[in-house]
């Protein structure tokens, strides 16, 4: 018998739910029936839409607390209630450290760390009057090395254990999760890996041969907002297509072949694609306090 989510009569805030992997979630939360706010700095060039549904959009900057609780004072005056938060906004440019500086670092951990933090604390009255959930979104950046995005990394770090903190600290009202995301393809995904040969062979680079779909992301993100998750707290639920291959796998001659991984992976096209990925650095749409730089691959943007 198939399983159907039914979300009618709820309310979800997403932060960053205008575009890319948040616009993903925001449609995925309107077609299981929820009523969605999706908020960020700038509104979107089109409506976002589900199923005959529109999420209703609120600018704010996440890094003011004041505008944040506002926020929050409109949902619930225009709603009577929030059932669930999905912190999504968030990224970073691509710089070396030795090439960025603290200010620069600062605001990155503000927007991946602070930014969540913040809503979610402005948040919780609502969230605890209807038992409802917060949904983080993490990366893999937070758990292996982050050059070029170090800052970003170590915030998404945090952001999990800030996370597994709450869950304790506001169960059993609260429910606090964390997914944690790989590479998403969406609009922006030209930025990282060129034209669509060059998506492909990044895609190979994932153990299920090709980068996530932002309905995807959102597919998780309504579960974790569904009372089929309601003994899951303190998670976190890896969405990253089986993760990155083992670089030693390919390093060892003894799997070496005429047509081996090494040459799909490592040293061939997609490894090649991999690397002018991560070494680019130039105009990103995303974050204007971060200077000219691209956003992190695996969130995608920054809102």
């Amino acid at each position: 018998m198939a399983v159907t989510i039914d979300l009618s009569g709820r309310v979800a805030v997403v932060t960053g739910g205008t575009r890319g992997v948040g616009a993903g979630i925001s449609r995925a939360l309107l077609a299981a029936g929820a009523e969605v706010v999706a908020c960020a700095r700038r509104p979107p060039d089109r409506p976002v839409e589900a199923d005959g549904r529109t999420a209703r959009f609120h600018a704010v900057d996440l890094r003011d607390p004041d505008a944040v609780g506002r926020l929050f004072d409109r949902v619930e005056g225009a709603y009577g209630r929030l059932d669930a938060l999905v912190n999504n906004a968030g990224g970073s440019p691509y710089r070396l450290l030795a090439d960025s500086d603290p200010r620069r670092a600062a605001r990155t951990v503000e927007l991946n760390l602070i930014a969540p933090l913040t809503a979610s604390l402005a948040a919780h009255p609502a969230l605890a009057a209807a038992g409802g959930s917060i949904t983080m979104i993490g990366s893999v950046s937070g758990a292996r090395p982050s050059p070029g995005t170090a800052a970003y990394g170590a915030a998404k770090a945090g952001l999990e254990n800030l996370a597994r903190s709450m869950a304790v600290e506001w169960a059993p009202r609260i429910r606090v999760n964390t997914l944690i995301l790989g590479m998403v393809r969406t609009e922006l995904s030209h930025l990282h890996y060129g034209d669509e040969q060059g998506i492909a062979a990044v895609g190979r680079t994932v153990p299920l041969g090709r980068l996530a779909e932002p309905a995807e992301i959102g597919d998780a993100c309504v579960y974790l907002a569904s009372d089929l998750a309601a003994y899951v707290t303190g998670a976190s639920l890896l969405v990253h297509g089986g993760g990155e291959r083992p670089a030693f796998l390919d390093a060892a001659t003894v799997n070496h072949d005429a047509a081996g991984p090494a040459e799909r992976v490592a040293g061939g096209p997609a490894g090649r694609a991999a690397d002018r990925a991560a070494g680019r650095a130039s105009g990103s749409p995303g974050d204007s306090s971060s200077g000219a730089a691209r956003p992190t691959a695996e969130q995608g943007e920054m809102t």
